[in-house]
């Protein structure tokens, strides 16, 4: 077996990193951002999304209040930055999307994309879900009296019963919910012609959808400020228990919500990367984007528990009976507390147009990205715009059809098996760990500075490198080991067991994502050793 048919076999395993958009055969021109700031607002609508209101705040005050930035910083810098950084390079030095940028760089790690990409449309079936019921919310909004303003403290029940008629268990679906079946479709509708002409359309759209939550939050936040007792909630959120540092699980959310709010892990800022210009300085853009992160959770606390602390003082409870995070927070505790101000239709339509628009750029940008992955492995046919849209059209009316599952009247048991296991945040740790490796390691964390300085001119911080070699990967991989050490069972609502069955399933899907990675590995292994061994004989 001759040299140069040995470094045949070598390059299917591993590219050793030539300056790829020169070296290999021209493919189909790619669309582009029309200018910066398009791709800034898509990146920015798509991280800024309903965790930041939602579940920092509640992490916050639950943890220590401020101290809880002690640990929350530490992984922005270590991990949260640095893996942003590196995924949204990837794509605009390859200009491919999540599947094919690895490829290209190191083809032993194309699990990782394959891997991220299910992990993407368990997202987009899901997630889209609670556009369905704040579509029902914001139409309820309209009427002369809330709903949850009549029912007052029976508000959680009626919540469970009216909006989403829960059932008493996942083995038991009963019916489709129509009008929640119907707002799902509406959300489906808008997702699709959001991105259904590709970057063009979403470049346009991104210019309202990702700006009017801001402009929302901001009159939330001076309406809460007025409020009697939002000081008292202020406090609440920011007053400070350095005794909570010793608690493993303070760390262990605090890393849990960096790789949930910036998107990590899942291939979409690959694929937002590779519409971009070849020398866009995409490294001041990442850490602009993610300190403008984390500057709008923080200022979404101030918003948020000024307003629950009028809730508590109007009632005469303390704020941390009021508390709550995730959905309960957007659907039971905030729709109470602005049911008790003045105008409250005004301010709960206000609230829940901000909702959607959170939640929407979020969804049609998990679209894009996976429709971009797809269209990459086969260039030629979806040059095509036709095909593009066709392809699209598929994706969404398949989710459609699974999402009507999780709006019948068990649907919510069913939610909380995509959100615990679906989109697992031990997955995302894993392609966390792997990605880091393969960069800093295999690939090479050296040639990667390289690529990039081809691109933007210069070599950025070593810190970044040195965090995609040591402290990424060792802090992911001991928050990882923490997570299976502390891992319990899911129950909903903390009460409610699911039968074996119903965990089978959630095992299912985490399992159908993380094995794409190794089985992966071990067919590219086997591959390359039958072509050794022909070539060899």
């Amino acid at each position: 077996m001759d040299q140069k048919q040995k470094s045949t076999v070598k390059m299917n395993v591993m590219n050793p990193g030539n300056r790829l958009g020169h070296t290999q055969s021209k493919a189909p021109e790619r669309e582009q951002w029309a200018n910066k700031l398009e791709f800034i607002l898509a990146v920015a609508g798509h991280i800024i999304g309903l965790g930041n209101v939602w579940r920092f705040p509640y992490l916050c005050y639950k943890n220590g209040g401020g101290v809880f930035f002690i640990p929350y910083v530490l992984f922005l810098f270590t991990c949260g930055i640095p893996l942003f950084f590196l995924e949204t390079s990837l794509g605009q030095y390859t200009s491919q999307g999540g599947i094919t940028c690895w490829r290209k760089i190191c083809p032993l790690f194309e699990g990782l994309g394959y891997g991220s990409q299910v992990v993407v449309l368990y997202t987009g079936m899901y997630y889209i879900i609670i556009l369905a019921w704040a579509f029902l919310y914001l139409f309820s909004s309209f009427r002369a009296e809330l709903p949850w303003l009549i029912y007052k403290r029976l508000y959680k029940l009626c919540n469970r019963r009216r909006i989403l008629g829960l059932s008493d268990g996942i083995d038991n679906i009963g019916n489709i919910r129509w009008d929640l079946a119907l707002c799902l479709l509406l959300a489906w509708v808008l997702c699709y012609f959001c991105i259904w002409n590709g970057v063009k359309t979403t470049g346009k759209v991104v210019y309202f959808t990702a700006t009017f939550p801001f402009v929302m939050l901001v009159v939330l936040l001076v309406r809460g400020l007025t409020l009697p007792g939002a000081k008292d909630g202020i406090m609440f959120y920011l007053y400070p228990d350095p005794s909570r540092l010793t608690d493993p699980e303070v760390w262990m959310d605090a890393g849990s919500q960096i790789f949930y709010s910036y998107g990590v892990c899942t291939g979409v800022l690959t694929s937002l990367g590779s519409y971009n210009k070849y020398n866009n300085n995409c490294y001041r853009d990442c850490v602009y984007l993610c300190l403008l992160n984390s500057l709008t959770s923080f200022v979404a606390g101030f918003a948020i528990f000024s307003v629950l602390g009028f809730m508590a003082k109007e009632q005469g409870l303390d704020i941390s009976m009021v508390a709550e995070s995730g959905p309960g927070l957007a659907f039971i505790a905030y729709p109470r507390a602005v049911a008790l101000m003045p105008l409250p239709q005004l301010w709960a339509i206000f609230f829940f147009i901000m909702v959607i628009f959170l939640g929407l750029d979020s969804e049609f940008v998990y679209q894009e990205a996976l429709v971009t992955t797809i269209s990459d492995m086969y260039p030629s046919f979806f040059q095509n715009n036709c095909h593009r849209k066709l392809l699209l059209l598929g994706i969404n009316v398949g989710s459609f059809l699974v999402g009507l599952v999780m709006v019948t009247e068990g649907g919510l048991y069913i939610f909380q098996l995509f959100d615990y296991y679906a989109c697992s945040g031990m997955t995302l740790l894993l392609f966390a760990i792997l990605q880091s490796v393969c960069i800093g390691w295999v690939y090479g964390g050296d040639r990667q500075y390289d690529n990039i300085k081809d691109m933007i001119g210069y070599r950025p911080w070593p810190f970044m490198k040195y965090c995609w070699q040591y402290f990424t990967p060792a802090i992911c991989t001991c928050t990882f080991l923490f997570s299976l050490i502390k891992y319990t069972p899911l129950k909903f609502n903390n009460t409610y067991e699911y039968p074996w069955w119903g965990y089978a399933i959630g095992g299912l899907f985490t399992l159908s994502s993380t094995l794409m990675v190794p089985l992966w590995i071990l067919y590219k292994l086997l591959k390359a050793e039958k072509q050794f061994l022909k070539f060899h004989c």
